[in-house]
């Protein structure tokens, strides 16, 4: 089965990129421990600066800051105002970073299930949620967008929010992401060559890469890029092994036993 690996953000202030880096600021969460029962918090409530929801409400198509597309389902409202907020104070690199946590907390299941089950009060949610920020790091405007989700009883929508956002981040820095999949890690000069084939190919000021270790893949990789990962390079040994038994149409051999 196919497993993402962390992010590779390869990024180029000029027209071709000129080296791989690791985003300095994309700190995963630290654990923390998920507690259901306990009356009281473990952990020092956050003060954090005060937003309302206002801050998060989405501008109209075309009318937003962001000139970019936004979707017209709930999850991209929000992620499109949580943009809006990074961009103007300047923290959009930071948010993007914020978010790959949130996304790396929510894909346990145990923590999903926990914030959309209608039973669990606001309160204990509150109180879960404010150890995933802590030990998360994450910014006052961040967190103050998942208490607003909290309280609006959206965070179900949190999975879908991760996707949209990351679509208009792409959107705004110019930004294309290609999945690579392998079947073993590639180092990091073989990552930089790809993202400069997919600069190439698309014309986008920056490429962002996220690896995949797919064992079906026999050997070599492929690469997925464009709207929904709508394009496809596939470098890989098992689409050489399918092309060579589609040539040799083998489907009437019978083997003995």
């Amino acid at each position: 089965m196919a497993a993402f690996q962390n992010p590779v953000v390869l990024q180029s202030n000029t027209a071709t990129v000129a080296a791989l880096s690791t985003s300095s600021s994309a700190k995963f969460a630290k654990p923390f421990s998920l507690s259901f029962s306990s009356s009281t918090a473990t952990f020092n409530p956050l003060r954090l600066a005060t937003l309302s929801s206002s801050n998060f409400t989405a501008k109209p198509r075309g009318g937003g800051a962001l000139g970019a597309r936004m979707s017209d389902s709930p999850a991209g409202r929000y992620a499109t105002a949580l943009a809006e907020v990074a961009k103007s104070n300047g923290t959009l690199e930071t948010t993007s970073s914020d978010v790959e946590k949130i996304d790396k907390v929510f894909s346990d299941e145990q923590v999903y299930a926990f914030f959309a089950n209608p039973v669990i009060s606001t309160e204990k949610k509150r109180e879960v949620l404010d150890e995933i920020v802590s030990s998360s790091v994450l910014q006052p405007h961040t967190a103050n967008f998942l208490n607003i989700l909290v309280d609006a009883d959206r965070l179900e929508l949190i999975k879908d929010i991760v996707k949209e956002f990351e679509v208009v981040f792409n959107q705004i820095t110019n930004t294309e992401l290609a999945v690579v999949s392998s079947v073993v890690p590639l180092k990091s000069d073989h990552l930089a060559q790809i993202a400069r084939g997919v600069q190439r190919l698309t014309g986008a000021k920056n490429v962002r890469i996220k690896t995949m270790i797919d064992p079906e893949l026999v050997a070599g990789f492929t690469i997925r890029y464009g709207n929904g990962g709508s394009k496809l390079v596939d470098m890989s040994v098992k689409k050489q092994l399918e092309e060579i038994a589609a040539q040799l149409d083998l489907s009437d051999v019978t083997l003995a036993v």
